[in-house]
């Protein structure tokens, strides 16, 4: 196995979609004797160098993990520091996605953001939109099973009205009732920590993705991490249904 991955990465064989469940900032916290904030706040300088490292590789699309809408359940204080660290953390890193060409976006339901948090979540993606490099996808107050009853509510509303008949009802119409309406499929999904769960995350999106589960805590995710399961990921066979012969012929 080599030690220098990136080097050994085929760049015609790249995920366009790479999804992250930033996991373990806590207990990496708890190893330093510290409050569970202090994860999260070293958890920036991972998505800093993640998102770096996809930009410079050529990925198309990268999609954090943010906040859950099940992580209201944490105790209030935690959440609490995190919006405010979110906040700050969005004006901070202006700089970071200008220079690598980074166009920002989110997913999940933001109208229950506070509102400063929705106001400088907004003001970057419109800073950023013209930007081409990569799109930076922001999972917040995000859960696939809410965005999986949203998609039926529209489609329901519109079929009621016959704005949609119901034999149109397809794989193409369901995936543009979704939040990641325009975006491909996740084709690389990370999780960090050691957990093997997916944890509400992209359920529709990752139907044929391959998962990558590693024991490195989030903070501690390297460029050097990356690589590794991009390149793990370029020595798998994808098959999507078909056998192993099949791909060959």
């Amino acid at each position: 196995m080599t030690s220098n991955y990136k080097e050994n990465i085929d760049k015609n064989n790249l995920p366009k979609h790479i999804a992250i469940i930033m996991d373990g900032n806590g207990r990496w916290a708890k190893k330093q004797g510290k409050e569970r904030i202090y994860g999260h706040q070293n958890g920036v300088q991972s998505v800093r160098n993640v998102c770096e490292a996809c930009a410079e590789l050529g990925v198309e699309y990268l999609t954090l993990y943010t906040f859950s809408k099940e992580n209201w359940n944490r105790p209030k204080e935690e959440v609490e520091a995190l919006m405010k660290m979110l906040v700050y953390t969005i004006a901070q890193e202006e700089k970071t996605l200008m220079d690598n060409g980074v166009k920002l976006d989110t997913i999940g339901d933001t109208m229950e953001l506070s509102e400063e948090t929705r106001d400088a979540l907004l003001g970057m993606i419109e800073k950023t939109k013209d930007n081409k490099r990569m799109t930076l996808v922001l999972a917040l107050n995000y859960s696939a099973r809410w965005e999986i009853v949203e998609m039926v509510k529209q489609i329901a509303s519109k079929t009621k009205a016959d704005e949609i008949k119901q034999e149109e009802i397809d794989e193409t119409l369901v995936s543009n009732h979704l939040t990641t309406k325009g975006m491909p499929d996740v084709d690389l999904l990370v999780r960090t920590s050691g957990e093997y769960r997916i944890s509400n995350y992209l359920l529709w999106q990752i139907a044929y993705a391959e998962l990558y589960f590693t024991d490195v805590l989030w903070p501690d995710f390297t460029k050097e991490e990356l690589y590794k399961a991009i390149y793990d990921y370029q020595h798998r066979e994808r098959r999507f249904g078909k056998t192993s012969e099949q791909l060959t012929q």
